[in-house]
């Protein structure tokens, strides 16, 4: 690149955004590709063999988890955590160019975001109140109207006309403050990042290399990431505020600070740049800064081209669960009925079955079934809860739960886990070749680690 004119000291340099357009497509006229046929296909499975086992066990009572047509046709979504003033929103409006529009996130260096703000796409730029976006159930969002009306205040989305969001969905939250406690906050905060963890395809954990504070909330929200390794991104923003030997030794401390967080075997990406439209500063690392920004764009150019293959695994992963559930609560149940006599006192025998469910073999002869990994069995005390709300007697056995017409739930599960899930995933990978990137495209030297996906 050619050096910059030096321009009027008071207006810092803006930095060119042709690697962002190059990189995410966004000049690309071509058609997206066309997945309607295939979300169809994918919500047809899931009304027709999924739900009516998740129903008839309740199943959203033992995990909080249920899947609304709005969350299959959702757009991947990412998600931005992390302390406060760490420049998650700055970010997104560079990643959007809001900067300097009249719908740029608020930024600044006290704490600003107070709200979980959803970026997604519109016709034309509008806000719309978190009220509106819970009541309207063509959208993903009407689940988080269980956390309240002080929480429903505290959510806002912006629409905004832009090729990006055609495409991906934004989270910015509300920064991670130490030593706030969470009633100051008037909602469950560590719920509501659970539920946009549970649904984000990518999370963005940004941290500002001034402040390397981990304290109790960082660790409380690791621990809430657990099982969503793959999906995390650790971004070492504001790079070029220091010098390479301070950054060098910075990079050190946070991989220290984070390890006892993080136990898995390959750490998670770790992008080192300043994500924001200045200019870089001067005597920095700027060519090492632009690869590292193109591969962060790389990697979410990754997750929304893999969208439908991951939508398709995800409601697959529920399935397998929902499926496991059926076969635990028809195996307490059949224990239960042999075990009564006309002179039993139901409830004593069921409390008996309940407190010791291993002295029945119930979670041993589930695994006795085929294609069932101990590692995806619930844990036997979350049964005792939900079998508190729900009394056993209010359930058929599985050998009941058939009809003529229909089929019987198990057996329609079963073969959409086995056959029509894989069968749509398959439709859909014609000659894709996973983990190739378009580096020969944008020059970025090295194919990033650590893709979305182990292949």
């Amino acid at each position: 690149a050619p050096p910059e004119e030096v321009e009027d000291a008071s207006e810092p340099t803006k930095r060119d955004r042709s690697h962002l357009e190059n990189t995410l497509k966004l000049n690309e006229e071509k058609p997206a590709d066309d997945v309607s046929g295939v979300l169809q296909r994918l919500r047809k499975i899931y009304h027709s063999s999924i739900k009516p086992l998740e129903h008839s066990y309740r199943y959203n009572e033992l995990r909080q988890h249920e899947i609304t047509d709005g969350e299959i046709t959702s757009k991947p979504m990412v998600l931005f955590l992390g302390p406060w003033s760490v420049g998650k929103s700055s970010m997104i409006n560079y990643l959007l160019g809001l900067d300097n529009t009249p719908y740029q996130l608020y930024t600044g260096a006290e704490p600003t975001t107070s709200e979980f703000t959803v970026i997604m796409h519109g016709p034309k730029l509008k806000t719309i109140e978190g009220i509106v976006m819970a009541a309207d159930s063509a959208r993903s969002f009407s689940p988080l109207e269980k956390f309240g009306q002080n929480f429903l205040e505290k959510l806002i989305g912006i629409e905004v006309p832009h090729k990006l969001l055609e495409r991906v969905t934004f989270v910015d939250t509300p920064g991670i403050i130490e030593n706030r406690k969470q009633q100051e906050r008037g909602y469950p905060f560590n719920d509501v990042c659970q539920w946009f963890i549970d649904r984000a395809d990518l999370i963005f954990v940004v941290f500002d290399p001034t402040k390397l504070d981990v304290g109790l909330e960082l660790e409380m929200l690791f621990r809430q990431l657990k099982g969503r390794e793959s999906q995390i991104r650790i971004i070492l923003n504001k790079a070029d505020s220091l010098a390479t030997q301070e950054l060098m030794r910075v990079y050190g401390a946070l991989f220290w600070s984070l390890a006892p967080l993080i136990n898995v075997t390959e750490p998670p990406r770790v992008y080192v740049s300043s994500f924001w439209p200045h200019d870089y500063h001067p005597e920095t690392h700027r060519d090492l800064f632009l690869k590292e920004e193109i591969s962060l764009l790389e990697d979410l150019n990754q997750v929304i081209e893999n969208r439908m293959e991951n939508k398709i695994a995800f409601i697959r992963q529920h399935a397998i669960r929902v499926r496991i559930h059926a076969l635990l609560v028809d195996r307490y149940l059949q224990t239960y009925k042999d075990k009564m006599t006309f002179f039993s006192d139901g409830e004593l025998v069921f409390r008996d079955i309940v407190e010791d469910p291993d002295r029945f073999y119930i979670f041993k002869s589930i695994l006795a079934k085929t294609n069932v990994s101990k590692f995806d069995l619930p844990n036997r005390e979350a049964y005792k809860d939900f079998f508190g709300i729900n009394p056993i007697t209010s359930f058929k056995l599985l050998s009941q739960q058939c009809s003529y017409m229909g089929g019987c739930f198990l057996e329609k599960i079963e073969k959409a886990i086995t056959r029509e899930l894989p069968d749509l995933l398959g439709s859909i990978g014609l000659g894709k070749k996973p983990n190739v990137l378009s580096c020969d495209v944008t020059g970025c030297g090295e194919t990033p680690k650590n893709r979305y996906r182990k292949p």
